[in-house]
């Protein structure tokens, strides 16, 4: 497959990913009377990444997540050239599904972004948790979505599960951390909300949506590598 055409589907799998999850917490989440709530936003962001598997996977891998690339990276089952353009991709469809939702959600009269779905720590952690709780959190559970990913792609996993396992796992990882964290685990969708946030707190915290979830699908993809050593 042509890597302009991994690049695409990355794009338009991140753009999906950042539109759908990030979309159904500014928009619906809250609705009066029939709001979706945390419940619904974690199915929202699984379900996301569960259609895109199926519509992107044959093309790109269906990553849409810069720590996925890097996790699977670590696992030996990525290519170490195509790391920085993967991350451009996904980065820009994340920004420019964030900006169109931006667009849409102002059309509401006093429609205000406040914290427009960002992830943070503190007083901006949707249940008040600190540096120390978030940083962990969003370290184990990229870690647990990794080690998911690369056992349901594995050439001796039952084959077309892939994706409802990898979908179910980000929506539990949603509905155990969005109390936590607003649940990251993807840099592009932390970055594309936090640059339409009120105030600039979301670009200053925003490191901790990086490295977190980096060192999490870094270890991640070094243990399963150990795991399997033998059978790829």
């Amino acid at each position: 497959m042509k890597l302009s055409k991994k690049l695409f589907a990355e794009f338009l799998g991140t753009f999906w990913l950042v539109f759908g999850g990030a979309g159904s917490a500014v928009l619906a989440a809250t609705f009066p009377d029939l709001g979706i709530g945390f419940v619904g936003v974690s199915l929202a962001f699984g379900l996301t990444v569960l259609t895109g598997v199926y519509a992107f996977g044959h093309i790109s891998g269906a990553h849409f997540n810069p720590a996925v690339t890097i996790g699977l990276w670590a696992g030996n089952r990525f290519n170490s050239k195509e790391i920085l353009p993967y991350i451009i991709a996904q980065l820009i469809g994340g920004i420019i599904a964030a900006g169109l939702l931006y667009l849409i959600a102002s059309g509401k009269p006093g429609f205000e972004a406040g914290g427009f779905a960002s992830n943070g720590y503190g007083a901006h952690s949707p249940g008040g948790y600190g540096l120390l709780s978030v940083f962990l959190i969003e370290v184990l559970l990229t870690f647990f979505f990794l080690i998911i990913i690369l056992g349901a792609t594995h050439r001796n996993a039952p084959g077309g599960f892939a994706g409802i396992a990898i979908g179910l796992a980000l929506t539990l990882i949603h509905l155990i951390s969005i109390p936590v964290s607003n649940t990251s685990v993807n840099p592009a969708r932390s970055t594309a909300t936090a640059l339409f946030a009120d105030g600039s707190w979301a670009i200053s915290q925003l490191w901790v949506f990086w490295v977190a979830p980096i060192i999490g699908a870094f270890i991640a993809g070094i243990v399963y590598n150990w795991l399997g050593r033998g059978d790829y």
